[in-house]
Order: structure tokens, then sequence, then C-alpha cells
């Protein structure tokens, strides 16, 4: 029987199960959505038990798909939306509460404080990341302080903490029967709780943020020849298979693109937006206002590093625009919608609805539209809406080369928008580089594939899967420079709007 590698992506809306085969190639796919659940303004949940069902689903589906049983799978990767935060029971499997997604801004006071004791320098100098509640530490701060009995039962031993790949692993390798409680050193890096030298918990940050270590997961290579654990027998393959590979989910795309040299970028276009460049086996503190993180540790090997830039609002923003405003029924119209008009009308519209993230961190900033006149139409408001994705990712490329001082040569591309033509074109037009996608555009999956491939042998070496990684499109530039600096400049006045907007 053929030999294959399942990648299980849990993301912010849907999870998805991919198989590939030794040559990348997508055999079979399944995919499903979870609910988004908004309590009240700035607080976003999940139902950590609703994606574990859509988790056993998928993987069933794909397997379905593929025609192979589970024995079929080789080994599984794991990757997943970083630092959304699940507590849950060790004995019974049961959540404490749901879970507190990224985008969930509800520790905003919990950070102020932190930031107004002047502890910002000392979770940089650590962690690499400045104190936001994008992270899982605040996160975790607030379920410990707001749920009923919580840190009791953490205290004890009884209650454990983990973002969804830990949760997912412990599910999988089999739950309140002996489940691995794991997680690996890039998800552990997004938590504001690691040290990105020694790669592991920092105790002096754990005190300051009174979280107990023993709920914590214990650490891991992003691909593990000691292996995590095994499926469960009756668990959704029917077979024992090793769980070896997991990433967050841009560092997963990172390694998906092959970007495997330092100075190699990706961009991720998603729910949210995510570009990382490889900076080799040094960390590299940023003074542009992006991240310090670990892009992958493949077994014994050295971690590798990345700078990181994050935005919060891309994709969410043409779902905004269907669910919340309607102008759309289904989220592939904004392109046309768009293109019905020649320019975006004088009109830009910055998404900070949970506060600005790279190169800004401004936890006081909200969404404006700005430039608004009685000429501009639904068609100006869905081009703004595209045109923020990629004045956003400038932001961060300009960050990034104040950073590094390497200048972008191309820009790899993946993710759901790429579809988008219109947006890669203008992505290319205001950055002035080639935007490059490769043929198999969900690099996410395929990057969690190949580290569990890479654990167990199924894929021999980082060079073998580089020679795997194929261009399938590529936009050029056209946009004369002295169009592309005003267009910019006006969306920097518009950024500056946003600023401000909340007391914090």
């Amino acid at each position: 029987m053929s030999r294959l590698v399942l990648a299980i992506d849990q993301g912010t809306t849907s999870t998805r199960a991919m198989i590939f085969d030794r040559e990348s190639n997508v055999i079979s796919m399944g995919q499903r959505e979870h609910r988004q659940i908004y309590p009240q303004p700035g607080w976003v949940e999940h139902d950590p038990l609703e994606i574990w069902q859509r988790t056993q689903e998928v993987v069933q589906e794909a397997l379905a798909r593929a025609g192979v049983p589970g024995r079929a799978i080789a080994a599984i990767g794991i990757t997943n939306q970083r630092e959304t935060t699940v507590v849950w029971n060790r004995l019974t499997g049961q959540p404490y509460t749901n879970a507190l997604v990224w985008q969930d801004t509800r520790t905003d006071q919990i950070c102020a404080q932190l930031e107004r004791e002047g502890y910002g320098p000392l979770f940089r100098e650590r962690t690499g990341l400045p104190i936001s509640t994008y992270f899982s530490g605040p996160k975790l701060r607030w379920l410990l302080d707001h749920i009923p009995e919580l840190r009791a039962d953490a205290e004890r031993g009884e209650a454990l903490f983990g973002t969804l790949d830990t949760w997912l692993i412990w599910w999988l390798t089999g739950g309140p029967r002996g489940g691995a409680h794991v997680t690996d050193v890039t998800n552990a890096s997004r938590t504001m709780l690691m040290n990105l030298r020694t790669l592991d918990w920092d105790e002096d940050l754990l005190q300051l943020l009174r979280i107990p270590r023993q709920m914590l997961p214990a650490i891991r290579p992003s691909s593990d020849p000691r292996v995590y654990g095994f499926t469960a027998a009756d668990g959704p393959l029917g077979a024992a298979v090793p769980v070896c590979g997991d990433l967050g989910d841009q560092q997963a795309a990172l390694l998906g693109q092959a970007g495997l040299q330092p100075g190699m970028a990706k961009n991720t276009y998603g729910t949210g937006c995510f570009l990382l460049l490889n900076t080799g086996t040094e960390p590299i503190p940023s003074k542009a206002g992006l991240l310090t993180t670990v892009a992958y540790r493949l077994g014994d090997g050295p971690c590798v590093y990345a700078l990181e830039g994050s935005i919060a609002i891309a994709g969410a923003l043409v779902q905004w625009l269907r669910d919340n405003l309607g102008l759309i029924r289904e989220s592939a119209e904004v392109e046309e919608l768009a293109r019905s008009v020649e320019d975006n009308g004088g009109i830009y519209f910055v998404p900070f609805f949970s506060g600005a993230f790279a190169p800004y961190w401004r936890l006081d900033a909200r969404g404006v539209i700005v430039g608004l006149t009685r000429f501009i139409h639904r068609g100006h408001l869905a081009r703004a809406v595209l045109e923020a994705t990629a004045y956003q990712t400038r932001d961060v490329v300009e960050a990034m080369v104040a950073d590094s001082g390497i200048p972008l040569a191309e820009l790899r591309v993946d993710g759901g928008m790429v579809r988008n033509e219109f947006l890669m074109q203008f992505q290319a037009d205001i950055l002035g580089v080639p935007i490059v996608c490769p043929l198999v555009s969900e690099t996410t999956s395929l990057g969690a594939a190949y580290a569990a491939g890479l654990a167990v042998g199924y894929w021999e070496s980082q060079e073998e899967i580089a020679r795997y990684w194929r261009e399938a499109r590529r936009w050029i530039p056209h946009m004369p420079a002295a169009q592309r600096e005003a267009l910019y400049a006006g969306w920097k006045k518009a950024v500056e709007r946003s600023f401000g907007w909340v007391e914090v």
C-alpha cells in the first residue's frame, strides 16, 4: 500500500485535513467551518469540543476521498491558529469555557497594567514579543482570574492549558486516557511565556502572570523523530499513526513555501495576514515593531528564527463586508465589485477592529473609513477593503527591511486570498516587487505535512522538500512609482486617524 502523509490545519474559521504524497501533490481534502462566537464587543470565542468534532469529521472525509484506510498514513502533522487559548480538565477532557481566540481583546487591562508597571522591555527581551492582547499568556491569566475553580484545579495538576495544536494532539493521542500534553517551539513562542534562547517556559514571566507551570504543555521540536504520541485505535483514523509534526500556521506556511534559507520571506493571506522572514539560527531583536519569533526546529537541529509582521484583519474584512453589511453574498464577489470602479474614490479603510498590530502595536486604535464623499458607492468600499490588505502588508515589509537591512527581491504568497487577481496585482504594484504564488497554494497544510514526514523519514532532507516547490503564477508591478507613493501616503494619513480612539 502506498504511504501518504496527513496534515490537519485547524484555522480560525474552519478545520481541514489534507493528504499529500511524496511529490507534495494533494491527494484529497476535507474541510468544515466552525462557529464564531462574539459574547460582547471585543470578545471572540470558539467552542473547543466543536473544533475536535470537526477535526474528526474532516480526517474521515479526507481518508474516504483518498480511498485509503488510516493505516496508509505514515505520519500526521498539525498546524493551527496560534495564540487561541484553551483550558480543560485532564480527567474529563471538558473545557472550562470556550477558547479565547487570538483576536479577543478582553485582556486589554491586564496588558495595559503590565505596560504601566514597566514590564514591556522584559517581555521583549525574553520572548521577542510586545505586551499585547494578541498572545496567549494574558488570555490564560484572565481565565485563571475569572473561571471559578480553574486556579485550584491548575495548581493540583488537573487543569491543562494549550493552544489548538495541544488540544488536538491531546485528543488524537488518547485524551483522558493518557493523551500527550505537548506543544512545539513555534506555538510556545507565541504565548509571551517562552524564553527565546532557552526554548523553555520562563519562570520569571510565569510568576509575573501568576500562571502555574504544571498546567503548561511540554515544549518539543516542530518535527520530532521521538514522536509526540500515536493516534488511538478507536479514533478517527482507526489505527496507531505517529503524530510527530506541529507548527503554528504561519511557520508551517514558511516551511511549506520552502523558506529554508535566511532572507527568504512569505506572506499568508487568510483571516489575518502574516509575513515571515527567515533570519537563521540567531534571533534578531526588532526595532521597527515586528515580532522576533521561532520559525521552526527540525529534530535535534538548531532552532531557526524569524521576524514576523502580524495583521489581524485581512480576509476577515471581506467576511465583515459580507456578513455585517450584506454588500456581497459570497466572499468571491468582492473582486468583481472592486473592479467596477477605476480607483478607490479617495477613501481608505483601516481595519483596526481589535487595535493595531505590527508594526504599530496600538491598543487604542480602532477601525476607520476616511475620505467619504457623496460620490462614494459600494464599489469604492469593496476596493478599499482589498487595498487595505496590500497597504498593511507594505507597512510590515518596510519594517522588515529596516530591521534586517535586506531589501525584498520578491514575495512568496499563499492562502485563500491569492485567488483574488485584483488584490495580488495591487499588492505587486504597492510594493514594487514581484508577487510569486506556488503551485500548492495551501502551503500551511503542506508545511505541517513536511514536518511530520521529515520526522519519520518519509522525506529524507530539507533539500528534498525544497526541490518540490514549484511556481504557479507571478504578478509583476506596473504602477508608476509616483502613483504608488501618493497612494501609500494617503494610507499613512488614514492610519494616523485611527489612533487614540479608545482609552486603555
